[in-house]
């Protein structure tokens, strides 16, 4: 009797231990397009033997937890080519969104010294119709048309560089409503992988392992802060530490065990932790790459528009004002790109075209039109190297190999980020075709010990009834 009875315990605990199985094949089925689940399974173990009066008798098998397919280094790399992608990425719509500030589309294949903006309507047609309206009052100095016409395209000229400028400073603003706004993720990132470790270490205070769920969405998290700011994970039992790195390489903690060490926060030029602002400096996130192309081609963008307004406004003023004493063409005021104006007041009746010469004189005009090919040096004391055009072209090609690079490195990041994401999930991901065979498995198995358990009964069944036991 004892030994039918703990042949009907053993079937008992199969059938328990096979549904278990299947429902975990079941549930793998159902998160098959999850990218956030690692595959799991059924880990059977032996519950081992008794010496009973009739001998040693098995005690049979059961399921004894429910483990993660998962490859920490494979999870931890993943983040790594994550933050990586997202600062290339972040960096590449900067330069994108500087360009359309521009109001022209670069030609990124020309020579870095040679490379030119596409004229549709943008500086560089501007400068070159200013010119040119200069070459044409020279050729009719009394023709109030051509006055017209002049002042005209001088007040767009003008009207073109404030409004790149505005445009190119809104571009960095707009960024860094970007990092703050990442940062509040961060902030809440951070929150959200301490309660998960919390929640963690209750789970698993008696069974470690035990809360699968709970650690697919912890990495998950983990990723997502990832994209924002890379950080680095230390394991502490079932809980992780979360940290950055500063300007040193020094460690800077910002989650340990079921709590937020330091939150981050963005001081208009880079990211600090904690209360004591201890500055860091992240090596990928869309915040690394927000800030490079902020700090980087979009502000030396800027800076040469200032350089070129200037030299404008000085060499223009120079050639339209020689003596100083008759008044300049624009606003002295205006040596910036965002200030650069048309005198005050200029007028096609005010309007030189020689400095107190005969009505037909075209002295200043010619002078002031031949700045347009002259080569100007900063060894000589200018603001600016070559012509108007050629510093133009180089200043926007600048932008244009920033974002042609930005694109290249995009590209290269996403293949490697889907390589690495392809060996964790042949490794963690969930296989239709394996569920399926595995589905079918357990179910013969749990079938089989379910005839056992039939067996079982029909013999209890004759001991107890037809022999009278």
């Amino acid at each position: 009797m004892s030994g039918l009875y703990a042949s009907l315990n053993a079937s008992v605990r199969a059938l328990a231990a096979h549904s278990r199985a299947i429902e975990i094949t079941g549930k793998n089925l159902s998160n098959v397009n999850n990218p956030e689940y690692a595959r799991q399974r059924v880990v059977y173990g032996d519950r081992g033997t008794v010496v009973t009066a009739s001998g040693t008798e098995s005690l049979g098998f059961e399921a004894k937890a429910v483990e993660q397919v998962r490859d920490e280094l494979l999870d931890r790399q993943v983040m790594r080519e994550v933050a990586l992608k997202a600062a290339f990425e972040q960096e590449q719509k900067g330069y994108q969104r500087a360009q359309a500030g521009l109001g022209q589309s670069i030609d990124r294949t020309a020579a870095a010294a040679e490379s030119t903006a596409a004229d549709t309507g943008g500086l560089s047609a501007a400068l070159d119709d200013f010119f040119n309206a200069f070459q044409s009052l020279a050729s009719r100095p009394t023709d109030n048309g051509e006055r017209q016409t002049l002042l005209q395209r001088a007040a767009t000229l003008a009207d073109r560089f404030n409004l790149t400028d505005r445009r190119l400073a809104q571009v960095q603003t707009d960024l860094d409503a970007g990092v703050e706004d990442d940062v509040a993720k961060v902030n809440r990132l951070l929150a959200t992988v301490a309660e998960l470790n919390a929640q963690i270490g209750r789970v698993e205070i008696n069974n470690p392992g035990a809360a699968v769920d709970l650690r697919d969405q912890r990495q998950a998290r983990l990723e997502e802060l990832s994209a924002k700011i890379p950080v680095e994970l230390r394991n502490e039992g079932a809980q992780v530490r979360v940290s950055a790195r500063d300007a040193d390489g020094n460690e800077v903690v910002l989650v340990s065990l079921a709590a937020v060490a330091a939150e981050v926060s963005f001081d208009g030029n880079g990211l600090v932790a904690g209360p004591d602002a201890t500055p860091l400096a992240p090596a990928g996130g869309s915040i690394k790459g927000a800030l490079t192309a902020r700090d980087g081609a979009i502000r030396t963008l800027r800076h040469d528009l200032d350089l070129l307004a200037r030299q404008l406004v000085t060499s223009v003023n120079a050639a339209y004002n020689p003596t100083g004493a008759t008044g300049d063409f624009f606003a002295a005021a205006g040596t910036s790109a965002g200030s650069i104006a048309v005198q005050s007041g200029l007028n096609t009746h005010s309007l030189k075209t020689s400095d107190g010469g005969a009505a037909a004189d075209n002295t200043l005009a010619l002078a002031v039109a031949r700045l347009a090919n002259r080569d100007f040096s900063t060894a000589d004391g200018d603001h600016i190297d070559g012509t108007f055009a050629a510093f133009y072209g180089k200043t926007v090609s600048r932008l244009g190999q920033s974002l042609a690079s930005a694109n290249s490195r995009v590209e290269d990041q996403a293949n490697i980020e889907t390589l690495i994401r392809t060996q964790r999930d042949s490794l963690s991901g969930v296989s239709l075709d394996e569920e399926m065979a595995d589905l079918m498995k357990f179910q013969r198995a749990y079938q089989a010990s379910s005839r056992v358990f039939s067996v079982m009964d029909e013999l209890l069944e004759t001991v107890v009834n037809r022999l009278g036991v």
